[in-house]
């Protein structure tokens, strides 16, 4: 049946509210941002210096502390891939075996991404205080008493790693509840075939589970990227970015330069930063379509 221009004009007007709050809301501060590179601008000032790519050059081969902060932002990632993703698939395939309170474990998992991250970490910073913290309190009580006045989040060696146990706290109920959708998508009967078949449970979960959730895992695992890439409420609820600038990532660094009135190099720095996850994103995504294409072969 042809749709008449009538039909067509009401149909697109259904689409114009939405169209109208992506061009305010997305497309023009993408636009600007890449605008406001180019210049060197301090925000308030209605003059801007225009310096062309000067501020990106600065930023890939004369800003040391960028890409440390960079750094820092994936070693929350690799330990958010690996740790959080893996402890949320172990609990999907745990609740999804039909086990009495599955809903109660739903909400329980659930409940730390959805807390606010500025409350979180300010209740963690508390649990990781050297003087009065709870974890040194607990760790002294079972002999532990080199921890007694341990400050975790003012220590070079222990601060980020505190910040990305936190972060994975707070995050593993996304994949988990992601992950658990999958899961019941996946026929029983394919599982009772294998049974029958002889397959224990690390083949059925080999041949079975993980081919069909390769879908989900490339979700997940984007998710998991750009979330803790852009981590940013716990890191300035906890340290601000320190001890001595150890805990910087992106954002903080950006939000950084920004308060210091380097508007235009701080946009900059969010382009870079941009492209960087643009190109890990179509990275995973190119890696999972490979993973999947083999494992149908």
């Amino acid at each position: 049946m042809k749709i008449t221009k009538k039909e067509k004009l009401a149909n697109f007007c259904f689409i114009v509210p939405a169209l109208v709050l992506f061009l305010i809301f997305s497309l023009y501060p993408i636009l600007r941002t890449f605008q406001l590179s180019v210049f060197e601008w301090n925000g308030i000032d209605k003059e801007m210096v225009f310096v062309g790519l000067s501020q990106y050059k600065h930023i890939v081969f004369n800003n040391p502390a960028f890409w440390k902060s960079m750094w820092n932002a994936a070693y929350v990632t690799i330990l958010a891939l690996t740790l959080q993703n893996g402890l949320a698939l172990l609990l999907a395939l745990l609740v999804s075996r039909n086990i009495r309170g599955e809903n109660v474990y739903r909400t329980v998992f659930f409940l730390p991404p959805v807390l606010s991250g500025v409350v979180v970490g300010l209740i963690w910073k508390f649990v990781f205080d050297g003087n009065f913290g709870i974890l040194n309190h607990f760790l002294n009580s079972f002999g532990f008493s080199q921890f007694q006045d341990f400050a975790w989040l003012s220590e070079v060696k222990t601060a980020l790693s505190s910040v990305a146990v936190v972060h994975m706290w707070k995050g593993f109920g996304y994949g988990f509840i992601i992950l658990l959708a999958g899961l019941q998508t996946i026929p029983v009967e394919l599982y009772e075939a294998a049974e029958v078949d002889g397959a224990d449970a690390w083949q059925q979960f080999k041949n079975i589970t993980f081919p069909l959730l390769i879908p989900i895992f490339t979700i997940v695992s984007i998710l998991t990227i750009l979330g803790s890439m852009q981590i940013f409420d716990l890191i300035y609820s906890m340290t601000r970015g320190g001890p001595a600038g150890h805990t910087h990532v992106p954002i903080t660094k950006i939000y950084e330069y920004m308060s210091n009135g380097e508007f235009g190099y701080s946009t900059a720095m969010a382009v870079v930063f941009g492209g960087v996850l643009l190109i890990v994103s179509f990275a995973q995504i190119y890696a999972s379509k490979k993973l999947n294409y083999n494992s149908k072969g």
